[in-house]
């Protein structure tokens, strides 16, 4: 970890007189309590309100249809049969049903819409008084503070002050750019490992105060950057919103703190700036649009669908971001289905911690959180909302995993060229060139279509890898809008080779539109999924090419193609496609022979066209646990276009 402040708070936490700290907050939940006094206060006045104005309106319509109803009765008094009565009355107790219906709907309406507008004025407030009561807090951990560096000469105590290591600042200092990135202050997050086991088992138990709290979470914290981080650690644990609260919870029970979770009043980032101010740090809370759930590449951020908060954090000398909730709140196996037997869906749904959401570099949060005021993107150039919107989507896996695009002109929304073809090319880091796997879903935009014509959309993508590059390939098979979702997983070649599924998790996606295609492309042949050419087989199965290392083969009608082997393999099986062909009819079409370390598939084709060729294979002596062999997996496929007298015109 690199030199950050220390937080002299550190050295007076142990000396400061904690009933000072305890009777400042004890002020400040008194406050609290009043402020949410009123709060309940104007609910109950505003239900009564709108309950009494829906029964005015109910009584004067159920006036009219009574007056309605005596009416036509009396106009036909003389000449009503019992039967036409009994119908008119039926049709008026129906009639007055159905008003009583509609108004309790229409009760019911306004009180949701009075609820959320409400709770939006109660989360302004409560941010308020929280801004507020965070600056009290933070001027009487600044007072404790000066008290203590004038009674002590800090810089002869071994230990305490270096010259690397200088006081925290008093007052929050402007927004700016940080001058060393996020891998500069640590590079790895088991750096934390001690300081998340604190907050982890501090998570366990509940606490009456925030000053016990925080004490408890910082106490062996030295620098500004492990308690912000005890601090997110402790909220991405705590899993706020699945906390379960009594009815009668007040102010002086251990869960009384988080009563502001409870009503809905307070989210993740207040709570985070009202810790911080127990630790002595600054901290800020910033508003603005955020990529989230329900967003689309190519989406305007025209309304406040998609309205968002976040933290920064004064941290190893810079502003730093924070977003506690989608650090905490970051979904796995979302596709997964319920078990029979299970509760629900969400028995299915798993959350893990993501630590890319703690002290985010600047150049990654832009491209998921573009906040209101201009300064606070802590960009050296700010961008505009429209540069935003036409940002890549990408999401934190792709930053984990070291991705960028090659090509900086790269935009979340692509345009095809006249014959429907756009292509996406992703860079990967030297480091995990050799254990990355890609994988794709292609459908049409704003729909769950991912066929065209009864073919998968699959196979209108060609994915390729050339040295550190994969590229995807979009063929459109018609006009109109498509929408490209990029998966990845990093896994060993042990791992890749027992043949077990792996699951995939999104790390981009693009809008891709065809305005207008001039020729029409036909798909793929139907192959195994993933990428095409022999790279694959190089990285995970030491396969290296020896005849042919480009995906793409143009060949005649005899083709041999050969491998070397750099490790033992065996079990070799190659299957072609061609498209309106059974693949049962092309199994005679290709033989192959293994001699010492040599892998050779020898192919024969009786007629001219488009072929996809799977190959096969496992590790020599795999076995699994329970003693079977490891099944076949799929390594290598090429796309071979076959001709005999002349150049060859499909899918490349």
């Amino acid at each position: 970890m690199t030199d950050c402040f220390i937080n002299v708070c550190s050295i007076v936490y142990s000396k400061q007189d904690k009933e000072t700290q305890t009777k400042l907050e004890m002020r400040h939940r008194a406050e609290e309590d009043a402020l949410y006094r009123q709060f309940a206060k104007k609910r109950q006045e505003e239900e009564v309100h709108i309950t009494e104005q829906i029964q005015e309106e109910w009584e004067k319509e159920l006036e009219k249809l009574t007056s309605r109803f005596n009416y036509e009765i009396k106009m036909k008094k003389r000449r009503i049969s019992s039967d036409e009565e009994k119908a008119l009355t039926f049709r008026h107790q129906r009639e007055k049903e159905d008003l009583e219906k509609n108004m309790t709907i229409k009760l019911d309406r306004k009180k949701e819409s009075l609820t959320r507008k409400l709770l939006e004025q109660e989360r302004a407030a409560t941010a308020d008084l929280v801004e507020k009561h965070s600056k009290e807090m933070l001027n009487l951990i600044n007072e404790k503070r000066t008290e203590f560096v004038l009674s002590q000469n800090l810089n002869d105590r071994e230990g305490y002050l270096s010259d690397d290591l200088v006081p925290y600042p008093t007052h929050p200092p402007p927004p700016s750019p940080p001058l060393i990135s996020k891998i500069e202050i640590y590079s790895d997050p088991s750096v934390f490992s001690e300081l998340d086991q604190i907050a982890i088992n501090v998570a366990q138990s509940d606490q009456q105060t925030f000053t016990d709290l925080v004490r408890q979470l910082i106490g062996s914290c030295i620098t500004d950057v492990e308690k912000a981080r005890a601090i997110f650690r402790w909220i991405t644990v705590k899993n706020l919103n699945t906390m379960t609260f009594d009815d009668n919870v007040n102010a002086d029970t251990p869960m009384g703190i988080l009563r502001g979770i409870k009503h809905g009043t307070e989210s993740y980032h207040v709570l985070f700036k009202r810790l911080c101010s127990y630790a002595g740090l600054h901290c800020v809370v910033i508003k603005g649009y955020s990529k989230s759930a329900g967003y689309q590449p190519g989406v305007k951020f025209e309304d406040s669908r998609f309205r968002n908060s976040w933290n920064a954090v004064y941290v190893a000398g810079a502003w730093r971001f924070v977003q506690c909730n989608w650090g905490a709140r970051h979904l796995v196996n979302a596709k997964e289905v319920p078990k029979p037997g299970s509760r629900g869906k969400s028995d299915s749904l798993r959350y893990e911690y993501d630590d890319h959401y703690f002290l985010t570099d600047p150049k990654e949060f832009i491209y998921e959180f573009f906040p209101l005021q201009q300064e606070w993107q802590l960009l050296k150039v700010p961008i505009t909302l429209v540069e935003f919107e036409e940002l890549p989507f990408v999401r934190s896996l792709f930053f984990r995993y070291g991705l960028y695009f090659p090509d900086e002109e790269t935009k979340a929304v692509l345009s095809t060229d006249s014959t429907g073809a756009a292509t996406v090319r992703i860079s990967m880091p030297s480091r995990m060139s050799s254990s990355l796997i890609f994988h794709y879903n292609l459908k049409f935009y704003d729909t769950d279509v991912d066929t065209y014509e009864a073919v998968s959309l699959k196979r209108f993508v060609m994915q390729s890898v050339v040295g550190n590059i994969v590229a995807f390939r979009v063929h459109a098979p018609s006009s109109g809008s498509l929408l490209l979702d990029i998966f990845a997983n990093a896994v060993t070649p042990r791992e890749y080779l027992t043949g077990e599924p792996m699951k995939f998790k999104s790390v981009c996606k693009f809008k891709i539109v065809c305005e207008d295609l001039q020729t029409v492309m036909v798909p793929l042949p139907d192959c195994a999924s993933g990428e095409w050419g022999p790279m694959k087989a190089t990285r995970l199965f030491g396969l290296v090419p020896i005849t042919h290392e480009d995906a793409l083969i143009f060949a005649p009608r005899e083709l041999e193609i050969q491998f070397r082997m750099s490790r033992p393999l065996t079990d070799f099986m190659a299957t072609l496609h061609k498209n309106g062909v059974e693949e049962k009819r092309l199994s005679k079409n290709v033989t192959q022979s293994v001699e010492d370390d040599l892998v050779t598939f020898y192919l024969k084709f009786t007629e001219d066209g488009q072929y996809g060729m799977d190959i096969y294979t496992r590790e020599m002596n795999g076995e699994l646990e329970n003693g079977d062999k490891h099944l076949l997996t799929h390594c290598c496929k090429y796309l071979i276009n076959v001709y005999s007298n002349k150049p060859f015109q499909e899918f490349h």
